[in-house]
């Protein structure tokens, strides 16, 4: 019989070959089993057959200890357990992403199939007929899911094999019976289970017998089956919790019993410091290496990381205390160091300024010196002329006669010299003793002569030019007297003054009353502003001066307005020329994290022509610097409330340069004398003088103007309360007027002031018969042949009337005004009609300034610039907010340890928490310090999405970087098993996701309650996220997405022995493997919406 058996390994050898060669289906096929083909067909192992001493016997154990045949086994449970991933993989798609990856990683044994061979032998060939088919497999793992939500785990269904009639010693826990030699097992059948009740005995290490079933399962790998051994003390069998049965001797201890998740049962889970690269083999981690519970081989430890025998993880705490110190060394270095890369550049352009404006002032000193020697050389001239005229008069008369008498011209022989280079440099003087560099010299044939500003390019050759300009500016003020008439018609002559268009804007019967409550803040104001001259603004408080300045600059919102306004006589809207108009406010808006040049100079940038040269530009610049005073400041930081900068009346005279650097048309000011003492406040109003000589319409409200500075404006607009002109003409004829009305003015007494107090009812003064103070406006319309509206002549009788009358009369009228409830209706709906006038004003109109500003994509790099300098020097609050994040990873990650059961969820739901509070902070800062700046920019015609473009893309930064910060702590103190990178990866999607919400809380909330937001959605979505699940309210939080992104990163690192464990978790959690792209493309999804939600409430909400 031993060559049969030989011949039937041949055979067999072969077909195992072919089968994993070209995969055929051995199953299909007719065949018999080992024990028959060795032993000629005898019959079915039983009790009564010992089946030792034979031929055939020993020929079956021959071939079930050849490997050949154990690889053939193997190809069979490849073929099942694929065959099994078929059947229940759609079942199984939430917690395995590729089904035949996954099982081969469980279940491929081809590195060892030593307990095959041995379980072979001592199955004595039988052993396919003891393993479980992919339907008795399929049964397991659904009573196991379904007995998992009734907290029983270690018993299935009842069955074929063991149910309440039959329950033989294979259904026992590590026990398991073969199928008869007549029935047909196919491992693949999904549907039908076989019936198994012959020769029971215990499971083979390697495999697991369920409880409940009489087949057996392989072990996955990453998992550790030896058989048991019975604890006589406890009598259980260990290392697995199961107990013989009570009276019979006979059942020993068999092999695993259960595989199901690492909660419920870790028997089976090779332990951590040890490594299985089989079933039944365990041995333990070698130095230098780490084994996790699960593990099928050793992993090598970090170099310099603390990894003894037997470690179960690599400690890799030092290199978190590294990165620590870095942190803290990179944080005091940006903390100290921030501001020297800005203030090298900054040295660096004050040097070439200064040698610039000392090469001006050297070459205006040359300019006056030649000057002074060339009048001392035409004095002595013109006497030695009439000298000669005097002695040579008597040759004169001879010489021309011989001239009367020579026919043809006669030829002197310096006619014809050429020029010399004085004669020319005295004649180029001559006729242009103004010039910016004073002379030229020729040197050989090439004149050195100072180019255009288009054609600089330096930065030298830009100051040069600008402070030539500025010097002979200078010059030309100094010999006129103080911009005296004489001087205004010499610089109009001599100055080339950049050609502005000229706005004049007249009004007639400009009425302003509020939508909702109908209350007038104007009334029937008429009059002109007219180009060049200087407007004053007065009345007292009430009367509506600002509103008025307002209204002329259609900036007027949620009033209704009658009347006409015309602009060079034509009606058009006023907002469509705001690109060239100014309008200084009364607070003083300026960036205080910038310089004092920094914020001019990106005004000018933004606002002026992009046809202009970067030489013009900066002349203006320097100009305004240099009218404003504020030479001595141009490199200091304006400040903050935090941070101390320059002083109040400096800052003021800013806030007017901001609106003097963009060239206008008109300028209108909103108290720009306020809080400035006399010197500062001459200062300014000579600048706004100066701009007025270029053809600008000035007007401002002023407060109790000096007398000098009284004189110096061109006309008067006062007004009375209830925004009514009492007088608007030239500042020379007012006293004129009043004194008709028998107002005069005592002496030593400033006119504006004496006209106010009248008005505010402090003084009285002795008004001709049949005028009052408040017939004032009505006089005023009179004497200008104004049509005085009825309501004001009955308004006027009312109020006298009222006056005259007794207090019993004033008492009944009290009930006649409107109620509370239809105020406070009106006032709801003046806001309203506000918010929808402001965005009105504010929305792309018909631009007909002919002014081409920089576009969008221009501003946006004039606006990154101006962010990144901002950053720099805020750089200190940035390392602050770094700190924070360090301290959250290292707390976080060592308190919150990745445990196997969740996959780190709880360490991961820490880490969602902090990283959207943190994140969410330090975006409200990118919009709510510079709130009140958009909001002037905005008005003044810049671009709003080059301004919160540009915002975004420096945040980009934190974006990138604070996932680093925080995982260079988080993952090394909490080492999880999911890769840095895998981590990283979800944690920018977070962190761009909450920067967006940042922005939408700091736009739409005031301060206090965006921190408050911030502060308290985290932790609410979070809890609705893992409380509700699988509900349409948790996928609407941010926090869920992120936190089944952290999750299944690291569940994919868990395989073999860990499916079952990672099918549970993941049930259990409502995540799905499937969703790692998803859960990053939503939160990316959800920063791009938050964006465009902010964007839009930027643009469409304005604070008043």
């Amino acid at each position: 019989m031993a060559w049969v058996a030989a011949m039937q390994l041949l055979l067999l050898s072969s077909a195992a070959r072919a089968s994993i060669t070209f995969g055929v289906d051995m199953s299909s096929s007719p065949r018999l089993s080992l024990a028959e083909a060795a032993g000629g067909g005898t019959g079915d192992y039983d009790d009564d057959v010992s089946g030792a001493g034979g031929e055939g016997d020993k020929g079956a154990q021959l071939i079930a200890g050849s490997p050949i045949v154990a690889g053939a086994m193997n190809s069979r449970l490849k073929a099942l357990t694929s065959s099994f991933a078929r059947s229940i993989g759609k079942q199984l798609d939430y917690c395995i992403k590729d089904t035949e990856t996954e099982w081969n990683k469980a279940f491929d044994f081809s590195k060892d199939t030593s307990f095959l061979t041995n379980c072979m032998k001592e199955t004595k060939g039988d052993l396919e007929q003891r393993v479980c088919t992919a339907a008795e497999m399929r049964f397991y793992f659904e009573s196991l899911l379904d007995s998992g939500d009734n907290g029983e785990t270690n018993y299935v269904r009842p069955n074929l094999n063991c149910n309440f009639s039959s329950w033989i010693d294979g259904c026992e826990p590590g026990w398991a019976c073969r199928a008869g030699d007549d029935q047909k097992i196919d491992l693949q059948n999904a549907k039908d289970i076989p019936y198994r009740a012959l020769k029971c005995q215990s499971c083979c290490p390697g495999f697991f017998c369920p409880h409940g079933l009489t087949c057996m399962i392989p072990c996955p790998l990453g998992a550790y089956c030896p058989r048991s051994d019975l604890n006589i003390s406890t009598g259980i069998c260990d290392p697995y919790n199961y107990q013989p049965p009570p009276g019979n001797p006979n059942h020993t201890c068999g092999a695993a019993d259960i595989w199901a998740d690492v909660v419920t049962a870790d028997d089976i889970f090779c332990p951590p410091g040890f490594y299985c690269p089989s079933t039944i083999q365990k041995l333990p981690c070698s130095s230098g290496y780490y084994c996790r519970k699960g593990s099928t081989s050793q992993t090598r430890c970090y170099k310099k990381s603390s990894c003894p025998p037997n470690s179960a993880t690599q400690d890799i705490t030092i290199f978190g205390a590294l990165l620590v110190v870095a942190s803290c060394l990179v944080l005091l270095i940006i903390y100290n160091f921030s501001g020297q890369i800005l203030t090298n550049r900054e040295k660096r352009q004050a040097k070439s300024r200064e040698a610039a404006a000392r090469h001006a002032r050297e070459t205006a000193q040359a300019r006056e010196r030649w000057k002074s020697a060339k009048d001392v050389a035409k004095k002595a001239g013109v006497g030695l002329q009439s000298q000669l005229s005097r002695t040579f008069s008597r040759n004169r008369k001879q010489s021309s006669g011989q001239a009367a008498q020579s026919p043809g011209p006669s030829k002197v022989g310096d006619a014809g010299r050429k020029k010399s280079n004085l004669t020319d440099m005295m004649r180029s003087l001559e006729d242009n003793p103004d010039s910016d560099e004073g002379f030229n010299v020729e040197v050989g044939d090439k004149a050195l002569k100072k180019p255009t500003g288009k054609q600089m390019h330096t930065r030298s050759q830009i100051f040069k030019y600008a402070y030539g300009q500025i010097e002979k500016e200078k010059a030309m003020q100094q010999e006129n007297h103080n911009m005296t008439f004489s001087g205004v018609i010499s610089m109009a002559k001599d100055h080339d003054v950049t050609a502005r268009p000229a706005i004049e804007i007249a009004f007639k019967d400009l009425t302003l009353s509020l939508k909702g409550s109908k209350k007038k803040l104007l009334w029937s104001v008429s009059g002109k502003l007219s180009p060049g001259r200087v407007a004053a603004v007065m009345g007292p408080s009430g009367a509506g001066k600002t509103t008025f300045l307002s209204a002329i600059a259609g900036k007027a919102t949620g009033c209704e307005t009658s009347g006409l306004v015309l602009i060079n006589g034509k009606i058009e809207p006023i907002r469509g020329y705001k690109k060239i108009i100014g309008f200084v406010p009364q607070d003083d808006i300026v960036h205080g994290n910038l310089t004092v040049e920094e914020n001019l100079w990106f005004n000018a940038r933004c606002r002026l022509s992009a046809d202009m040269s970067k030489a013009d530009k900066v002349l203006v610049v320097e100009r305004v610097i240099e009218s404003l005073g504020l030479q001595a400041i141009r490199d200091s930081l304006v400040g903050t409330v935090e941070q101390r900068g320059i002083s109040g009346g400096q800052r003021k005279r800013v806030n007017v340069g901001l609106e003097m650097v963009m060239e206008p048309s008109v300028l209108i000011l909103d108290e720009p004398t306020s809080g400035l003492d006399s010197a500062s406040s001459l200062l300014l109003l000579r600048a706004l003088r100066r701009e007025a000589l270029e053809g600008v319409n000035i007007s401002m409200v002023v407060h109790q103007p000096s007398y000098t500075l009284y004189r110096m404006f061109d006309d008067l607009i006062l007004l009375a309360k209830g925004g009514m002109t009492v007088y608007h003409g030239p500042v020379k004829k007012v006293e004129e007027y009043f004194a008709g009305l028998g107002i005069v003015v005592p002496e030593r007494v400033n006119p504006p002031d004496y006209y106010i107090d009248i008005l505010e009812g402090i003084v009285k003064p002795n008004l001709n018969p049949g005028v009052s103070v408040k017939d004032l406006p009505i006089r005023w319309m009179v004497h200008n042949g104004y049509d005085v509206p009825r309501d004001m002549l009955q308004s006027n009788s009312d109020s006298e009337s009222s006056s005259r009358g007794s207090t019993g009369h004033a008492s009944s009228h009290d009930d006649a005004g409107p109620s509370i409830v239809s105020v406070l209706l009106g006032n709801v709906k003046d806001i309203l009609v506000q918010k929808k006038d402001e965005y009105d004003y504010n929305k792309t109109s018909q631009d007909l300034s002919n002014r081409n500003t920089p576009g969008i994509l221009r501003q946006y790099r004039y606006f990154l610039g101006r962010c990144g300098k901002q950053r720099l020097r805020e750089a200190r609050i940035q390392g602050v907010d770094y700190l924070i994040l360090c301290l959250a990873g290292i707390c976080l990650g060592t308190l919150a340890k990745v445990s196997d059961e969740t996959f780190g969820a709880l360490g991961y739901t820490y880490t969602v928490i902090a990283v959207s509070l943190l994140c969410k902070i330090g975006a409200l800062r990118s919009f709510t310090l510079d709130r009140i700046n958009y909001w002037r920019e905005r008005a003044s015609g810049m671009s709003s999405l080059a301004y919160f473009m540009s915002k975004d893309t420096i945040d980009h930064f934190n974006t990138v970087v604070k996932p680093i910060v925080y995982l260079s702590m988080f993952y090394f103190f909490n080492n999880p098993r999911s890769s840095i990178w895998e981590n990283y990866v979800v944690l920018l999607a977070l962190v761009y996701c909450v920067t967006g919400i940042g922005y939408t809380f700091a736009i739409f909330f005031q301060p206090s309650s965006a921190q408050l937001w911030s502060a308290l959605l985290p932790v609410v979505l979070t809890l609705i996220a893992t409380q509700q699940k699988n509900t349409i309210f948790a996928d609407l939080c941010y926090t869920k997405w992120a936190l089944e992104a952290f999750v299944i990163a690291n569940a994919q690192n868990y395989s073999g022995v860990w499916l079952i464990t990672r099918c549970g978790s993941l049930v259990r959690s409502g995540y799905n493997i499937e969703h790692e792209i998803l859960c990053i493309g939503v939160l990316i999804a959800n920063g791009i919406v938050f964006r465009c939600v902010a964007f839009f409430c930027m643009v469409t909400f304005q604070k008043h």
